[in-house]
Formats: C-alpha cells, sequence, structure tokens
C-alpha cells in the first residue's frame, strides 16, 4: 500500500494553511498551524510515511526549506509565475493549499532551487551587495536638480568636493535641505556598498571555483562572486539549453498543427516555426551579468573581442552579435565550472543557435 502524503501549504506571517492527499488524491487533513517551527515539526513527523511538501518562493521560502527538508522525503519550492491554476476561481488560504497539495501529487509544479548549504553565506553576502548597490543608484537617479530647472550632468554632482557648489545654484531654503538630506543618505549607501563588496569578495575567494571562473576574461571578481552565489551548482543544468533558458537567452518559438498526412503517411509538417523572442522567465540578474560582461567584452582586447568582431563581419547586428557573445560566454562557464578546468580559447568555436 502506498503511503506517501503530498502537503501542501500556503504560507503567511502568522499562520500556514496546510492540506494534506494521500497517494490516491484524497483530501485527508486540513489545518492551520502557526508559523513557527515547533509546530510545524510536530504536525510533519505525524503523519507518518513518505511526506513530499510544497509552498510557494517567498520571504519564508528558504527557512522552511531548510527546517523540513531533513524530515520529509522532498521539499518543493514552487515558482508562483507557474501556478495559473491557483489563479483560476475562488481564493483563499485553504482553497490555495488544496491546489497546491494536488500540483504536487500531479508533479505539475515548476521547483525553484533551493540547495548547496555550503554557500548560503555568499547568498546572502550577494543579496546584500545587489540591493544595496541597486538603492545606491535610486538615490543617485532622484533628479531634485532637473526637477527645478538646473540642468546637471557628469558625475561632479554627486562628488562631496562639488557639493556646496551645487548646493548653492538652489534658492529656496526647503529644497536645498532636502538636496543635503540626499547627499547624507549617498554617503552611508557609498560606505555600506564598500563594506558588502569587500565581505562578499572574502567569502567567495573561499571556494574553488573562483580562480577557474575568473580565468573567464569577461568575469571579474564581482561578476564571479555574483554568478557563484546565483547558480551555486552547475549540476543544476544537464546541457547548456537549460542554462540559456535560466540566464534569459532561451529562445520561446511557437508551431501549430505540426503534423499531416501525405498519402495516407503520417509527415511532419514543413511549415516554418515562429520565434517569440527570448524566454521572459529568467533569473534577472545573472542575465544582466551576461549582458555586461558581453558589452565590456566586446570593446575590450581578447579573444571575446576577436569573436564578437568576427560575427559582425559576417553580417550580423550588433545587438545581436552582442546577445550572440554573452550567449556563447554563459556556455563557457558552465562547461569551465562543470568540467573544472580553466578557461581555454579553443570554446571559442563558432556556434550554432
Amino acid at each position: 500500500m502506498n503511503s506517501s502524503k503530498y502537503v501542501g501549504m500556503d504560507v503567511h506571517t502568522a499562520t500556514i494553511s496546510v492540506a494534506v492527499r494521500n497517494a490516491g488524491g484524497k483530501l485527508i487533513i486540513e489545518s492551520v498551524l502557526e508559523t513557527k517551527a515547533s509546530t510545524l515539526l510536530q504536525f510533519i513527523r505525524g503523519l507518518g510515511g513518505d511526506v513530499y511538501v510544497t509552498f510557494e518562493e517567498g520571504t519564508w521560502a528558504a527557512w522552511l526549506y531548510d527546517l523540513l527538508k531533513p524530515y520529509v522525503k522532498n521539499v518543493v519550492v514552487c515558482d508562483p509565475r507557474h501556478t495559473a491554476l491557483l489563479k483560476e476561481g475562488s481564493k483563499s488560504d485553504r482553497i490555495d493549499a488544496r491546489k497546491l497539495s494536488e500540483l504536487l501529487r500531479a508533479n505539475l509544479l515548476r521547483p525553484v532551487y533551493h540547495g548547496e548549504k555550503g554557500l548560503r553565506t555568499l547568498k546572502e553576502l550577494t543579496r546584500a551587495y545587489l540591493t544595496i548597490s541597486k538603492d545606491l543608484t535610486r538615490v543617485m537617479n532622484r533628479a531634485i536638480y532637473r526637477s527645478w530647472g538646473i540642468p546637471c550632468s557628469g558625475k561632479s554632482v554627486y562628488h562631496p568636493r562639488h557639493r556646496d557648489e551645487w548646493l548653492s545654484k538652489i534658492t529656496q531654503a526647503s529644497v536645498r535641505r532636502r538636496a543635503e538630506l540626499y547627499y547624507q543618505q549617498l554617503d552611508a549607501l557609498v560606505v555600506l556598498r564598500k563594506q558588502a563588496r569587500e565581505e562578499l569578495l572574502v567569502e567567495g575567494k573561499k571556494h574553488k571555483v573562483w580562480k577557474l571562473l575568473r580565468s573567464i576574461p569577461a568575469l571579474g571578481p564581482i561578476r564571479t562572486a555574483v554568478l557563484m552565489a546565483i547558480l551555486q551548482t552547475p549540476h543544476r543544468f544537464r546541457t547548456k539549453r537549460p542554462f540559456w533558458k535560466y540566464s534569459g537567452f532561451g529562445v520561446v518559438t511557437h508551431t501549430s498543427a505540426d503534423h499531416r498526412y501525405v498519402n495516407g503517411q503520417l509527415e511532419r509538417s514543413k511549415k516554418p516555426v515562429s520565434v517569440r523572442g527570448l524566454d521572459s522567465s529568467h533569473n534577472h540578474h545573472l542575465k544582466d551579468l551576461f549582458k555586461s560582461a558581453a558589452i565590456q567584452a566586446s570593446t575590450s582586447q581578447g579573444p571575446f573581442r576577436d569573436f564578437y568582431e568576427a560575427l559582425v563581419a559576417k553580417g550580423m547586428r550588433i545587438d545581436m552579435a552582442r546577445l550572440t557573445l554573452a550567449r556563447k560566454i554563459a556556455t563557457i562557464t558552465l562547461a569551465v565550472w562543470k568540467k573544472g578546468v580553466a578557461f581555454d580559447a579553443k570554446y571559442l568555436k563558432p556556434q550554432r543557435a
């Protein structure tokens, strides 16, 4: 007799709605639990048999994954962007938990990768660095001078040495005070970003793969550390194509009526495949990393620039050549990491789409 249990959890700050199904799909338990480690573990231990658990990616996902993983057969942290069934019909915590348990039993969920505890520190430091960098950019983009008709360009507007000169151009005292407070926020974030960067690099250099990835010309120290934190392990991807999809370089194609009968024989249709652009479901930080690496590599001396210029010389558009270069850098990164060997220019053989 199959004793498997499929547990769907709809997680919130104070409570977790739980629905449990057996192997036949019958709903056998429904409950509302406190979002507390001891309560959850007591409930899971009381189920018996092989327990499979799912919940959506979110604020609580990493904590829940690490908490439940040792006590269950498998934990699936699902991507909420691909659980369309949850958005259909009525919605409540109870209904969502039921749907999640059924989707888990039917193996219809797209998992979000959680694992490699040895890289948890690097991952958290990367998140801190990226968040602080984003906040710093947001502060720098506040157009307080332009909003008062004061033209500004370049970096001098941010530099402490020219600050009094820029502030003197604001005639209204209240607006000048707002600008001074923004400058204080900017100075604090600059210090925090520098500190986060230093800690990130120190942690990144502790891992063996650091030197291998740094051998790739387009990957500097920060890109390497961020790449390691995002991917954690290259063995998540069987080939380069799933990696392209995850990195935002996978092509979306549409076809219809793929087969037809000709003289009583089934044949595949020769209609051209419709290309709908790049896959929008990807890791945005990883795509930005490879795109910026491609832009830098295409303008700096080295094998990647030669590869890029050869594409342009064949008549490829500049934007497509850079996209192809970014995809090539991603492919080489995966190969170097998987094989455990340093970069070699032989990896720059012409690539097929």
